[in-house]
């Protein structure tokens, strides 16, 4: 049990990392989209791979944060019941669910999702749309994403049995310190900060 607690802390480091930085990606996206408009009202002139770069990022930014955003606890959850029920019983269906349905679910994604990936990346499909992108890199993102959760479901699967042991504390509560969007917006605002300085 102790290995498989080293590899969930693995995991849990490497969805933190994933999620400090993807959340750049819906910055560039909202960056993106500005200029978009702007230069669509001042030039009369767009291109579609404008609006497609923020699909991309838009995608990119949802799939591969779907692991950190696990392990932060904020995918959706019906507690009505569970909420009424023991702590042990709660881990318990924890448990259920990551056996019998987040483990089958994306491994059934990637089944499919990678031969998906690959045939678009052999032929170098492009988009249909006029100015549009190569898709591969799109495409890339369902098994990597995908990936990423089935990880961190295995990481909180072994976290809730080491707990029913008694190995550990309750994984479910809630840390303390500072989320992916906090830190965002910290390097934002010391940016922000900087570049006043500069003009100081």
């Amino acid at each position: 049990m102790q290995a498989l607690l080293k590899f969930s802390r693995g995991v849990d480091w490497l969805n933190t990392q994933v999620g400090k930085y993807v959340i750049w990606l819906i910055l560039a996206s909202t960056v993106i989209s500005g200029v978009n408009a702007v230069v669509r009202k001042v030039f009369n002139t767009s291109s579609n791979a404008f609006l497609e770069v923020q699909w991309y990022l838009f995608a990119a930014s949802f799939l591969l944060a779907a692991g950190y955003t696990l392990l932060q606890g904020e995918h959706v959850k019906v507690d009505v019941v569970a909420s009424r029920l023991s702590k042990r019983k709660q881990i318990w269906i924890d448990v259920f669910g990551f056996v019998c349905f987040l483990t089958p679910v994306t491994l059934a994604v990637l089944w499919f999702g990678i031969p998906f990936f690959w045939q678009a990346f052999q032929t170098g499909e492009m988009s249909s749309n006029a100015g549009g992108l190569i898709r591969w890199p799109v495409y890339l993102m369902l098994p990597l994403g995908f990936a990423l959760l089935l990880l961190q479901g295995w990481s909180e699967l072994i976290k809730r049995i080491a707990f029913l042991q008694g190995l550990i504390d309750d994984p479910t509560a809630k840390r303390t310190e500072k989320s992916a969007e906090e830190d965002l917006a910290e390097a934002i605002r010391n940016l922000a900060g900087h570049g006043k300085k500069k003009d100081a």
